[in-house]
């Protein structure tokens, strides 16, 4: 999905019924974020289901759902390509320092399939430097970052250069714990290779406009998953990693444990919890021989 804003439809002339969806629960939800409302909170102390946040903020109590209601389809999936690489850096700028580009600004939100904004969702990005080439020696314009308690994300980058047979798009590979891995990718509109790209998607543009000398894009991925926010990651333990998996530890790449009997080798840096045992996260462990 992108994440253009809907508008509410136009109040119908003259007396009558009001529109049965005049406010999207997640649009509300997403504007009261960014506006820097505090995030309704059920009994738990877990993120409310955005249909509170709408019943919040509009005053007026929407019909539940167990869907997204705004047309909200699960963010596609699309190929992983050739230049994937495990064991990026965690870390939210993929500049390295002079590197040429347009800075640009990537923000959104990850929402399950009903409106409630995920925590702690694994976000994988990679793509092309200002020539349109992908570092396969080192990890410049590679990164992962985790999701906060709104859901929300942010990526400084730059805009992607092009290469031969492909528009401009941004890889992204999104898991939350214990759900199955979604690769897709990101594009830009107003690309004229947007015609011409056999793998462009329409679902898949960002929202960008100028900010500036860089440019600021926005997107909010659907993720196919029930449920509730996870937890966020945790301090890292001050014992060293290794012996048997853990919640709450550090795991750097290489680092092997054992879990369920089996082996596992660590294919990125994170802090582990519960849902994101090695068998359930395949891009962070791998399980060995």
């Amino acid at each position: 999905m992108t994440s253009d804003t809907p508008t509410s439809p136009a109040a119908p002339d003259g007396p009558g019924p009001a529109p049965e969806h005049g406010v999207s629960r997640k649009t509300l939800l997403r504007a009261a974020v960014a506006a820097g409302a505090a995030v309704p909170l059920i009994a738990t102390g877990s993120i409310a289901l955005a249909r509170d946040a709408a019943r919040t903020s509009a005053g007026r109590t929407l019909p539940p759902t167990p869907f997204c209601d705004d047309g909200d389809d699960p963010t596609p999936d699309q190929m992983e390509g050739p230049y994937f690489k495990p064991n990026s850096p965690l870390r939210t700028d993929l500049v390295p320092a002079g590197a040429p580009g347009t800075r640009l600004t990537v923000s959104g939100y990850v929402f399950g399939r009903n409106c409630v904004p995920l925590s702690g969702v694994l976000l994988d990005f990679w793509q092309a430097d200002d020539a349109g080439a992908y570092d396969m020696a080192g990890y410049r314009f590679r990164g992962h970052q985790f999701t906060g308690a709104t859901g929300a994300f942010t990526l400084r980058t730059i805009v992607p250069g092009l290469y031969p047979g492909r528009t401009r798009h941004i890889h992204v590979k999104a898991q939350a714990p214990g759900e199955p891995v979604l690769t897709t990718q990101l594009y830009f509109p107003g690309e004229p290779r947007n015609s011409t790209d056999a793998l462009f998607d329409p679902a898949l543009l960002m929202n960008v406009r100028g900010a500036g000398g860089g440019k600021e894009a926005t997107f909010d991925f659907v993720l196919d998953v029930d449920g509730g926010p996870g937890p966020d990651p945790t301090d890292p333990p001050t014992e060293p990693p290794g012996g048997t998996w853990t919640a709450g530890r550090s795991y750097t790449a290489g680092d092997r444990v054992t879990y369920g009997g089996s082996a596992y080798l660590c294919l990125q840096a994170h802090t582990s919890m519960t849902g994101w045992e090695p068998p359930h996260v395949p891009a962070l462990w791998r399980r060995e021989p």
